[in-house]
């Protein structure tokens, strides 16, 4: 099995250190990743500056450039191989509700995804790296099950996956879950700088609005692994027949 590895928290980051050091055991695996933290650059790429990419003295590479820059260079030439999975995180923090849509580690994993490969973004709950080691088995652990059964290599598929930071015989089993929902975040934060001009600070995630049961935050607040799958597809299929109405009016209105 040979697994792509990148994260947004950069490089270096605990995270993608531990995940790798477990993953080497079972697969072929090659790391790129951020040069630098790259947390809520959502699926960005880089398209009107170029990008380096250097090896590091643990073997690693990085690339100066957002997580979904790493994925796509890895895919369309710098492995020169095309692999069975694509694996993002382990986050520090959790990727939960509308957070996905801001994640860095999702938009690493759905970079694998769009090129046709299955694709993992992992992410532990809380942040500073509590019982890491154990998140990290629990990963490796989801990935044999997955090969074992022949998912992983054929179609794509597309996973959130989000762990308590519990020790491993402790945390529960995974479960599939939808997307909960947040509130909008809070106020942005404005500063003054030295020169009198005013600075602002995006405000912090918004408070849990839907942790109903069958949602990511119920599940890991319960001590279990939460398993979402996703796609990509933003259509909203439910109300294509209200919108084919209201553009039949707009198309036979007069112009204004």
């Amino acid at each position: 099995m040979k697994i792509l590895i990148s994260n947004d928290d950069g490089y270096q980051a605990p995270g993608i250190v531990a995940l790798y050091e477990t993953l080497k055991e079972v697969a072929e695996v090659e790391v790129i990743a951020p040069e630098q933290n790259n947390s809520a650059k959502s699926n960005a790429l880089t398209l009107h500056s170029p990008l380096s990419v250097t090896r590091a003295s643990n073997g690693f590479r990085y690339v100066n450039g957002t997580p979904a820059d790493c994925v796509h260079i890895a895919l369309t030439g710098l492995l020169g191989y095309r692999p069975d999975l694509v694996i993002s995180g382990i986050n520090n923090g959790a990727n939960m509700g509308d957070d996905t849509i801001y994640s860095g580690t999702v938009g690493a994993a759905m970079e694998g995804f769009l090129f046709g490969i299955p694709a993992i973004a992992f992410s532990q709950v809380d942040k500073n790296w509590g019982h890491l080691a154990s998140a990290a088995l629990k990963a490796r652990d989801l990935i044999l099950q997955m090969s074992h059964q022949n998912l992983v290599g054929i179609n794509p598929w597309l996973l959130n996956v989000n762990m308590p930071n519990l020790p491993f015989d402790e945390m529960g089993h995974v479960k599939l879950c939808r997307l909960g929902r947040r509130h909008a975040a809070e106020a942005v934060i404005t500063q003054m700088n030295p020169r009198g001009e005013t600075m602002y600070w995006i405000g912090a995630a918004g408070p849990v609005k839907d942790e109903a049961e069958g949602t990511d935050f119920h599940a890991t607040a319960q001590g279990y692994i939460s398993m979402t799958p996703l796609k990509v597809d933003l259509t909203d299929h439910d109300n294509l027949g209200y919108w084919a109405q209201t553009a039949a009016r707009l198309m036979a209105a007069p112009p204004v």
